[in-house]
């Protein structure tokens, strides 16, 4: 359930935050940042405000207002999912039997080995529906306890209400228009990794992975065949080898 909740904001917050990005589409380093400041660069697309210089001869229509509102509204949805999610994790014994990747996994040849059949996009075996491989275990734990606190972080930090209760949260960052290229480019990573996402689960087998994922259950039917073959046969060679003792 936390995965859905999670990935109906996650575009709410993506769509609403084009639409605030449309606004100012320049970004600054530290505190302050305006039309009158040299912005540390900038995105080449038109905005929804026309004091803003952007080389276009024309404005956007300002969605600025709806888009913040239902921003915030999602971000803290989002807030309370991500606490519930990682604290089931922990009570749960996912995280220590799903997640963490053990000593075995983080070799170089047991790494180097699962890349290279990443790159060469190679259709995974139905046993591997049962577990992640050490690249999803790395790429979970970096997006759950790395992106996702830095994205909250950051946008807290821009937030003028959290500031002047716990104004640590942007001084720490450099500033609120620091926090803000930071939260900008924290949502590139996050997007990047849904793409990569959607594009494994499409080569591992989508109608397949969607129906684990909808209902929670996984068709483990060709699998145990599959183990079933494995064990006649190993039975039929040993009883071969026996007769010919």
């Amino acid at each position: 359930m936390t995965h859905w909740i999670t990935t109906l904001c996650f575009f709410a917050l993506l769509v609403t935050g084009m639409e605030i990005v449309i606004s100012h589409p320049r970004f600054y380093w530290g505190e302050t940042g305006n039309v009158l400041t040299r912005p540390l660069f900038k995105l080449h697309i038109p905005s929804s405000r026309s004091l803003v210089p952007t080389g276009y001869g024309y404005v956007l229509p300002d969605q600025n207002g709806w888009s913040r509102y239902l921003h915030f509204q999602a971000a803290w949805i989002v807030v309370l999912t991500g606490l519930l999610y990682v604290i089931s994790i922990f009570f749960t014994g996912h995280l220590w039997r799903d997640l963490l990747p053990g000593k075995s996994e983080l070799s170089w040849r047991a790494l180097s080995t699962t890349i290279a059949s990443h790159l060469r996009f190679a259709r995974p075996g139905e046993a591997e529906a049962w577990s992640y491989n050490v690249l999803q275990r790395l790429s979970y734990l970096f997006v759950i306890f790395v992106l996702f606190p830095l994205i909250i972080w950051t946008g807290l930090a821009m937030s003028p209400a959290f500031v002047s209760a716990f104004p640590v949260t942007v001084t720490s960052l450099g500033g609120q228009q620091s926090a803000r290229t930071i939260h900008f480019f924290v949502t590139i990573a996050l997007v990047l990794f849904l793409l990569v996402h959607l594009v494994m689960i499409c080569v591992a087998g989508f109608k397949s992975r969607m129906r684990a994922m909808i209902t929670g259950k996984i068709n483990a039917g060709k699998m145990i065949t599959g183990q079933a073959i494995t064990e006649e046969v190993t039975t039929g060679q040993a009883a071969t080898d026996t007769e010919q003792t």
